[in-house]
């Protein structure tokens, strides 16, 4: 049996931490929840468990948030972002990290909004419908008093938390070396 190593019990923490920040009062779409896509496939060794805990924290705060109609085509953007949190495992230069938090919210975008314009009746099925379901994320419900629009508000969030995530691990394993790998 494998011994599992401090650096697991860290990341994991740092993962359960950052998605109950679903649970206090934020902007709208500002949350952690990229981040920990890409900070747990960057940092879990293990592939299954790379996908397995952040989506099972992410589960765990919908349960209590509600479940919704989207689920599948979220679950499945934020699966494809811990496969490109997994890209940055041997090399994550703040720039590198945060590229690929850029592309992670815009594959969160576009995924999203595909899924809403295939399940909402409001969207007619053709190219006008799913220009139209693009659209309407972008303006997404705002009225400007919560922030920019939700899809910058996601990116900016992507941005932030992710160098929460990143920049504290790094910082923490400046001082304790067996934080290095999980």
């Amino acid at each position: 049996m494998q011994k599992v190593k401090p650096a697991f019990f860290v990341v994991a923490a740092l993962i359960l931490a950052a998605a109950f920040s679903r649970l206090i009062p934020h902007w709208p779409n500002f949350t952690a929840v990229a981040a920990i896509a890409l900070f747990g496939g960057a940092r879990f060794r293990n592939k299954l468990i790379a996908f397995v805990i952040p989506l099972a924290a992410l589960f765990l705060t919908d349960l209590i948030l509600g479940l919704h109609s989207t689920m599948i085509p979220v679950y499945a953007a934020f699966g494809i972002t811990v496969l490109l949190g997994m890209s940055l495992r041997n090399r994550t230069s703040a720039l590198g990290v945060g590229t690929t938090a850029v592309a992670a919210s815009v594959i969160f975008f576009l995924i999203t909004n595909f899924g809403a314009w295939l399940t909402m009746p409001m969207y007619t099925k053709d190219a006008a419908g799913l220009m139209m379901a693009y659209l309407n994320g972008l303006a997404f419900f705002n009225d400007g008093a919560m922030g920019v629009s939700p899809f910058i508000n996601t990116l900016l969030g992507d941005l932030f938390y992710t160098g929460v995530l990143f920049g504290s691990y790094a910082l923490a394993g400046r001082k304790i070396p067996s934080l290095r790998t999980a």
